[in-house]
């Protein structure tokens, strides 16, 4: 069963550090743009994933291809993909080692939830860190080493 209680969600988060982002986005409307930018000024670092703008910046970060090319340990993926494509960002989450996935508000997908369960994974479905942080009133993290 994907987290559902408030005190799971906030744990989830409080313990997050490192979160990739797929389907991040270059482009200030797009939602995964603000949501990036909310979380970097929450303190958590976010690597942005998206093969359509694979070596270009966002938020001063470099954004990847894909999960495997990461090469260090990976908290959490927020998925930013229709239902139907969320199933392959379950599994390369998985792949990658990720501790949790994240599904974002109309992101549902019961197959890949049950998947990453079934490998450790912890699962946040149909909800945005953007407004559960604020309604759950998880604390700010500390700075990071570079």
């Amino acid at each position: 069963m994907p987290l559902t209680r408030d005190e799971d969600i906030a744990e989830l988060l409080a313990n997050t550090r490192t979160i990739a982002m797929i389907g991040a986005s270059d482009r200030p409307d797009r939602p995964s743009y603000g949501v990036m930018r909310f979380l970097q000024d929450r303190g958590y670092r976010v690597i942005p994933v998206n093969p359509q703008i694979t070596g270009e910046h966002v938020h001063g970060e470099y954004v990847w291809r894909e999960l495997s090319q990461i090469g260090e340990p990976i908290d959490l993926v927020d998925i930013f993909r229709r239902p139907a494509a969320a199933g392959e960002a379950v599994d390369e989450a998985i792949a990658a080692g990720a501790k949790a996935v994240w599904m974002q508000i109309g992101v549902v997908n019961e197959e890949a939830a049950a998947r990453a369960e079934a490998a450790g994974l912890k699962v946040v479905m149909n909800r945005c860190p953007k407004i559960e942080i604020p309604r759950l009133g998880v604390p700010r993290l500390g700075s990071f080493a570079s």
